[in-house]
Order: structure tokens, then C-alpha cells, then sequence
């Protein structure tokens, strides 16, 4: 076989990786618009004139998931959540060099530092003590470093995740395929360490679960669909510990067909369980009309 068959043949299960994590944002008009900003204030969130309500004192930072961005990601749950009264927030993080738009892609760690510092942002514009958390995919996982090894559980009173990489993913058993392929693994580790972080069994994710999943004072809700194609087995999104509540979206709507990407993008299943975690004193029970409520 030729030299450089055998190398195309080498980079197929990278191809599969990529794509598969590539699926988690979709190409939306905000992605056709170069020079739109990714950071400015989008039908009513990212407006530091905000101030929390007695209702909903504690702002919202919403926490993009791999290959997204602060607005893309956010187009469908952030207005709902606007317009019931949150100020709302969202952050850009995990950039690498020269690749605009899509983020989420550069260290774990690296990229709860960012997030930390939102954060501080956020509290100091908002004047608030505390805020809510609400992440899609690396977006719900990412945060639990924040929260665990940076100081996060004072200023942080709930996190929600929505399909969150939480015990990382195996991609249906892809994942092993780069142990097999000379020069995969490193491929990946180098030019994509997100990625590289999210496979089940990573150093990074090794060191974040010892211990227990949760930090005390801090409130989880893990929001999972049964068709998500990326972060599988879709039960290893779930967390274990106090003040823990998982949710499997089908046994709220057994009609539900949501997959990875539309539970974070258009599911108002997920976004009505969002507003219930984020208010549990004024919870109404997700149904299948919960879709048009």
C-alpha cells in the first residue's frame, strides 16, 4: 500500500473525532457574519446595566460547549431566560490562535481560569454575591474545575448542565482508536487539548471526579437526553452526590428526540428544567407542553 494511502487511512478515526466534536455547534448566521462580536449584547443578555431582581437576584453565566461561542450556543436559551426576568451572561473561552469563532477548544484548566474571572466580572458589574452557572456539553463539565480547585464554590450557588461531558466521552468506542493509529493521540493532545481532556479515562478528568463529583454548597443539575451521540454512554453525564439532581430529559417527554446539540440549542423541554433548577421554590413539572410554554 502506498505511503501516503496508509496515512489517510491513519487519520480516519482523528476525522471521526473532530466531526463528531465539531457537531456540537452547528453553522448558524452569527458564524456567516466575520464581523459580528462575538461578546456584544445579544436580544437583551450580556447588559452590564443589569441588576438581579428580588425574584432572580443572582445573574446567569452561560458557558458555551466545544467548537461554540458566546452567542451562537446561546441564541435559543438565553432570551428564554431574559424574558423571564435573569440577567444573563456568556462568556468566550478556550480560544486557540487563529481560529475565530469556534472556542472551547484550548485546555480544561486553562479555560476554568477564564471563566473564573467572568465571573468576578459579572459580580462586579451586577453587585451580586453569588451566580448561577448554566453550561451545554465542556460548557457543564468545564465549570466543576472552577468550582473544585479555584475557589468557585463562594461565588457560585448552582450549576446547571445541560449534556455535560462530566466522566468525559468515549464517542461509541472511537475514542480507543487513537491508542491504535501511530501519532493520533499526540495529534490531538497538541492541537486540540480540549478534546484531548474529554476522553473518558484523561488525566484531566482522572484528577476532577477523585474525591466525589460535587463540592459542598453548591447545587447540581445534570440535564441528559438518551440520543446524545457525543458524550456517550449518555449515563456518564450524571453526577453522584449531595445536593445532585439528574435529569433524563425522556422521562419528562417520552417524545423527546433530542440529541447532543439540540438539547443545548433548541429544547425547551431542557430549558423549561433549566428554569426550574435555577428557581427549584417556583418549579412547575416539565411535561410535553412544556415545549410551547
Amino acid at each position: 500500500m502506498p505511503p501516503n494511502s496508509r496515512f489517510r487511512r491513519a487519520l480516519r478515526p482523528l476525522t471521526a473525532l473532530l466531526l463528531a466534536a465539531a457537531a456540537l455547534t452547528p453553522v448558524t448566521a452569527a458564524q456567516a457574519e466575520p464581523t459580528r462580536s462575538a461578546a456584544a449584547p445579544s436580544s437583551g443578555w450580556n447588559d452590564y446595566d443589569c441588576r438581579p431582581s428580588a425574584a432572580h437576584p443572582r445573574p446567569i453565566v452561560l458557558v458555551h460547549g466545544t467548537f461554540g461561542n458566546s452567542v451562537d450556543n446561546w441564541l435559543g436559551l438565553a432570551p428564554y431566560l431574559v424574558k423571564r426576568g435573569y440577567c444573563v451572561f456568556s462568556l468566550d473561552y478556550g480560544q486557540l490562535p487563529n481560529v475565530p469563532l469556534f472556542h472551547g477548544l484550548g485546555p480544561v484548566e486553562k479555560s476554568a481560569e477564564q471563566l473564573d474571572a467572568y465571573v468576578d466580572k459579572v459580580l462586579a458589574a451586577t453587585g451580586a454575591d453569588e451566580a448561577d452557572l448554566v453550561g451545554h456539553s465542556q460548557g457543564g463539565m468545564m465549570p466543576r474545575h472552577y468550582l473544585k480547585f479555584l475557589g468557585g464554590a463562594d461565588e457560585v450557588n448552582a450549576l446547571v448542565g445541560i449534556a455535560p461531558s462530566n466522566h468525559g466521552t468515549t464517542l461509541h468506542g472511537l475514542t480507543k482508536l487513537l491508542d491504535v493509529f501511530p501519532g493520533a493521540r499526540e495529534f490531538v493532545d497538541e492541537n486540540t487539548p480540549a478534546l484531548a481532556d474529554q476522553i473518558a479515562g484523561s488525566p484531566f478528568l482522572t484528577k476532577l471526579n477523585e474525591g466525589g463529583d460535587t463540592v459542598p454548597g453548591v447545587t447540581y443539575t445534570v440535564i441528559a437526553t438518551k440520543y446524545d451521540q457525543v458524550v456517550t454512554p449518555y449515563a456518564s453525564q450524571f453526577l453522584d452526590g449531595p445536593g445532585v439532581t439528574n435529569v433524563l430529559i425522556q422521562d419528562k417527554c417520552a417524545a423527546d428526540l433530542s440529541e447532543h446539540v439540540a438539547i443545548g440549542l433548541t429544547d425547551r423541554l431542557a430549558f423549561h428544567e433549566v428554569a426550574n433548577a435555577l428557581d427549584p421554590a417556583h418549579a412547575k413539572p416539565t411535561t410535553c407542553l412544556s415545549a410551547v410554554s
